[in-house]
């Protein structure tokens, strides 16, 4: 075949067997692991994925990404919660560095292609030529929401050789050729917060404290104080300490300017509406009308009928044909035809 694919690896399970299918597929094969956090050989990550490649037979190399990882995803992380948004950093971490720095460093290397173990599928449309990004045939499993940012140039030096398989199918493959990782679980947080608590990470890494400020309704009254702005994000109930006459309050709004967080009931979390922006499309470069898509404003929802329109080469305007509940500022807005990824965007606010 006289390729040579990079694979990606953690050190879990996915990248393992998606080096094994490679390797059946008669691909050369190098293993490559990204320091994220200046450990070097000393990494757990990167000892499962040496023991991984010296069982299949191919070189490993570490790369250190720790620098570029911290201006790259984890300082846009803290600049969006400071800004009263919820970014998702895997997307940005996607964008900037698996197939951005982590590409071309394996392009340097001698490598043709970039895999990694998304369940995702890559299809060239024959007609335009173009590549495009497809769901997962296992839809439990899809992680197209979290690619849709991915060019052309970037797709076209991909692979994604777990697309057609079921985690259990995957698990299995690790299992019969006895992979060190086989048995591993999967990671499910943010990997550099790997407990969950993004108030306290904020704090600890900025050092910076995030003074109390007022929960107001949405009249402008005051109903309590909030215990710093990072605490919170859009549609959240608990932890509030507040209460209505009406009902159950929820935030609604995070205004930073102000350091206030705005309440409200259920109700009012609902728009049919969303402004996004820094829009990326894969079958085209640019949506020059109207066009009817299916959208999810969260990794793990159903998608929703709409008609997203693009009003200018940065903006995105999505209605959608019913309200959808608690549209976050930073979350990512991801358009699909059918089991086409048409593209996504990153929302800057519900309503017009």
């Amino acid at each position: 075949m006289g390729q040579t694919v990079a694979v990606a690896m953690s050190g879990g399970v996915d990248s393992s067997a998606a080096a094994w299918l490679l390797g059946q597929q008669g691909y050369e094969l190098m293993g490559v692991t990204m320091d994220l956090s200046n450990e070097g050989d000393s990494s757990q990550a990167v000892r499962d994925s040496q023991a991984v490649a010296g069982q299949l037979g191919f070189p490993h190399h570490t790369l250190e990404l720790s620098q570029l990882f911290q201006a790259e995803v984890i300082e846009p992380f803290i600049r969006c919660y400071e800004a009263g948004q919820t970014p998702n950093p895997c997307i940005q971490c996607n964008r900037r560095l698996k197939f951005g720095a982590l590409l071309r460093s394996c392009q340097e290397l001698g490598a043709d292609a970039l895999a990694t173990g998304h369940y995702v599928r890559l299809e060239q449309d024959k007609g335009s030529g173009r590549y495009l990004l497809k769901k997962a045939a296992h839809l439990e499993k899809d992680q197209s929401y979290v690619l849709y940012s991915l060019t052309q140039d970037q797709l076209s030096h991909s692979r994604f050789p777990l697309g057609e398989l079921s985690k259990e199918e995957v698990r299995s493959i690790a299992l019969e050729q006895g992979l060190a990782s086989a048995r591993k679980g999967e990671s499910q947080d943010i990997c550099f917060i790997p407990d969950g608590d993004y108030p306290a990470f904020l704090r600890r890494h900025t050092g910076r404290t995030y003074p109390c400020g007022p929960f107001l309704d949405e009249a402008g009254h005051v109903l309590g104080e909030h215990q710093g702005i990072v605490n919170y994000t859009v549609g959240q109930r608990r932890g509030l300490g507040v209460s209505s006459n009406h009902g159950r309050l929820y935030v609604k709004e995070l205004r930073p300017e102000e350091n206030a967080v705005i309440l409200c009931e259920n109700q009012s979390l609902f728009s049919s509406v969303l402004t996004a922006r820094e829009p990326n499309f894969i079958p085209f470069d640019r949506l020059n009308s109207p066009m009817r898509l299916r959208a999810k404003i969260r990794y793990r929802m159903a998608e929703q009928p709409c008609t997203v329109e693009q009003t200018d080469s940065d903006t995105v305007l999505v209605r959608f044909d019913a309200p959808q509940r608690a549209i976050t500022p930073g979350q990512a807005v991801v358009f699909y035809d059918g089991d086409v990824v048409v593209g996504g965007a990153t929302i800057w606010k519900g309503g017009l």
